[in-house]
């Protein structure tokens, strides 16, 4: 077992648990035009220990009009997640649900391509109906927000860990100082801060801990964050992808254009401003789609922004149970996700069939978007491509 130095542990000052990290008492449920645009509760299915927390109380007092659910698992809900009927309302119940839980595996994982490690988050699930979406993949016919009101105790791991680590002995393809924790794997951080205050915790935490940084990809504008005060130690990465892609599979999310238009402002907020160009998704056009993007970036972005920025290259994974889900709501979508001709078959850990673009057809498509950064974009560091 690793045990933190003497010089490590003078960096960080008292485990987290005595430095006051625990959810403030602040609203829990943002009540304003773009919260009810994008959440309209009416039902929260809640574990008991949830429920009966301060974090999950302060929650509920927020939704005196929904029906509250008691649970035994926020894994095992069968009027919810093994409801085939659920599909036909695929975008109603991300809407309309909410489902609290405790965190029970506060495991903190090796990473080592956007982040270098992924930490345990404050949420799964999303409002956000992406066509794409590896989340719901475990979950079956829906895919709501889950928050999880064991906020504190996630902050306390993350604090231990950081501290454990101390400095970052040399750069990477993460960051060439800090440690980097991925801190919204399974959710989307800016929704959830629509719903609670886990986002605004986190990140407060992480700005007092200076040999590490959190980072969380969006694709959504919540103007909320911008006054969380980040203090450089949050990276914050916008999600991209030519307009015809997004309008077709990022359903629910902020407008391309809007995403773009923030990155000025969150930079000026504190944060560190990356994007992701994911998924890339190969159809007809996408070169000319994606250099059309690429061209609008060098137009529109000022220099500041230029200067710091990086961008994470994601090939499309798919997967077969959820190409079955689509064709259930939204099949158009699969005319592009869905396309046997150029994918493969691979068997996740976890038994599932994903679907991959075949070795040599993902290779040149990603020689071909290289050349198309250099080329429209020549101030985008590539941090990684797979």
């Amino acid at each position: 077992m690793h045990h933190p130095t003497e010089e490590q542990l003078s960096l960080f000052g008292p485990p987290a648990e005595e430095a006051g990290t625990a959810p403030s008492a602040g609203p829990a449920f943002r009540d304003g035009p773009q919260a009810r645009r994008t959440l309209a509760v009416n039902r929260v299915y809640a574990e008991p220990e949830a429920a009966a927390s301060s974090y999950g109380r302060r929650i509920l007092a927020r939704l005196p009009d929904a029906e509250l659910v008691e649970v035994p698992s926020h894994w095992r809900i069968p009027s919810l997640h093994g409801n085939e009927g659920n599909v036909a309302r695929w975008v109603r119940v991300k809407k309309e649900s909410l489902v609290l839980g405790i965190k029970r595996s506060l495991t903190v994982r090796p990473n080592g391509r956007s982040a270098d490690w992924i930490a345990p988050g404050a949420s799964n699930g999303c409002a956000l109906a992406c066509a794409y979406c590896y989340v719901p993949r475990r979950k079956g016919f829906a895919n709501p927000i889950t928050l999880f009101t064991n906020v504190d105790a996630i902050i306390g791991r993350l604090h231990r860990h950081v501290r454990a680590q101390g400095r970052k002995p040399e750069p990477n393809q993460c960051d060439p100082q800090a440690w980097v924790y991925d801190i919204g794997e399974n959710g989307d951080c800016s929704v959830d801060a629509l719903v609670s205050d886990g986002t605004q915790e986190m990140i407060t935490a992480f700005r007092d801990w200076p040999t590490a940084k959190a980072s969380f990809a969006t694709k959504f504008v919540n103007p909320d964050l911008l006054g969380y005060d980040p203090r450089g130690r949050t990276r914050i990465r916008f999600s991209l992808m030519p307009e015809p892609d997004a309008h077709l599979l990022d359903l629910r999310t902020s407008r391309l254009a809007d995403r773009v238009g923030a990155a000025s402002d969150f930079l000026d907020a504190g944060y560190e401003v990356h994007f992701n160009l994911s998924p890339v998704v190969l159809r007809p056009g996408w070169r000319a789609d994606w250099a059309d993007l690429l061209t609008h970036l060098d137009d529109v972005l000022p220099a500041a922004v230029k200067r710091q920025a990086a961008a994470e290259v994601i090939m499309l994974t798919h997967n077969e149970e959820l190409h079955q889900v689509n064709l259930g709501w939204h099949p158009r979508g699969e005319d592009v996700l869905w396309t046997p001709d150029t994918q493969e078959r691979k068997l996740s850990q976890n038994g599932a069939v994903n679907v991959r673009y075949r070795v040599e057809v993902k290779r040149h498509a990603l020689d071909t978007l290289r050349d198309l950064i250099a080329a429209h974009a020549p101030w985008l560091r590539v941090r990684y491509a797979f």
